[in-house]
């Protein structure tokens, strides 16, 4: 047994009870209400899968960055102008089609916002953190600008475009009790697909052995530059894909700080799921249930911080058990 992860585990539960008895709430009812904002009703499944979706998709933006060593920090900015692009052409193009060009825009949107950043890693080498916290940045006042004004919805006392019509929306793939929309089909297809091309293709294999040791890959005949490129405009295009599906999905209009971080909180997603594409889903799942029951908390006068505490501290965990096995297999 590793006494020092079993030390940093209770570590990481004092600090969540004693941040909670702060707030004078028990760490018991906490836990509980959690549950149940989370996981307690269909009503409250329906809102935890709600919260993963652009958690899943963003994830996947930033764990094929990932995977290619490079650390897209870029994904927030990313994911608002896709969805800025998809709200304007969906617009402009209704029903289906509208829909499809919303969503292939966006993903172009994503792509070319994330290629500066690419090319400055990959023929200047500009650090990644560096351009794509700054292109985040222009990413929000641009988006907020451009929504402010010239593409503002009348009567113009919001700053939001039009809202999509009926036709152009993605509906619910089930029904019922527990609600899910047509977005989370296409973010696990989307995590297969990019599971299966990292595993069996020549390409996949170049981005991840790239990732492990450039200088490896170059004397194996693999250019490391072009890689980098291609794995930035991907990862970019997959965020642009986030911001569109949640366009279409769940808020049919674009506005003013439209994400409240999504591109931020799949850094965390991507970092706990370690190595698997597969460990995207579940790592999403428990960021979207954690962010819906922290509503709940706010009953109890609970700040919703104590989640970020929460999966701060599992972030760590997960981090140090990896860094154990790293550890043990060298």
């Amino acid at each position: 047994m590793n006494w020092k992860l079993v030390a940093l585990i209770f570590a990481a539960l004092a600090i969540v009870a004693g941040s909670l008895m702060l707030t004078k709430a028990t760490p018991m009812t906490a836990a509980t209400e959690m549950f149940k904002g989370s996981l307690g009703s269909p009503r409250a499944i329906s809102g935890s899968i709600r919260e993963m979706t652009p958690l899943l998709i963003a994830g996947l933006a930033v764990f094929i960055a990932l995977r290619a060593g490079l650390f897209n920090i870029g994904v927030e900015g990313q994911l608002l102008v896709g969805a800025f692009t998809c709200a304007v052409v969906a617009l402009r193009a209704p029903g289906p089609t509208g829909a499809m060009l919303g969503a292939v825009s966006g993903m172009a949107a994503g792509a070319l916002w994330a290629y500066p950043a690419g090319l400055i890693k990959a023929y200047r080498n500009g650090h990644e953190v560096i351009t794509t916290i700054m292109l985040n940045n222009i990413a929000g006042y641009l988006t907020s600008y451009l929504v402010a004004g010239p593409f503002i919805a009348p009567p113009g006392d919001y700053p939001a475009t039009a809202t999509l019509g009926e036709a152009t929306r993605l509906g619910n793939f089930l029904e019922g009790p527990v609600a899910v929309n047509w977005a989370i089909p296409i973010g696990l297809l989307a995590t297969a697909g990019l599971a299966l091309w990292l595993r069996y293709t020549v390409s996949g294999y170049e981005l991840l052995a790239v990732g492990a040791n450039p200088t490896a890959a170059r004397f194996s005949g693999v250019d490391p530059a072009r890689v980098v490129v291609r794995s930035m405009l991907a990862s970019g295009a997959i965020a642009g894909l986030a911001g569109a599906l949640q366009v279409l999905a769940y808020e049919h209009r674009f506005y003013a700080d439209f994400s409240p971080g999504y591109g931020f909180d799949a850094l965390g997603v991507a970092l706990l799921a370690g190595g698997s594409a597969f460990g995207v889903i579940p790592s999403a799942f428990v960021f979207g249930a954690l962010s819906r029951g922290g509503i709940r908390l706010a009953i109890y006068e609970v700040p919703k911080g104590i989640v970020g505490v929460i999966l701060g501290l599992m972030i760590l965990i997960a981090a140090a058990i990896r860094y154990r096995k790293v550890k043990t297999v060298a």
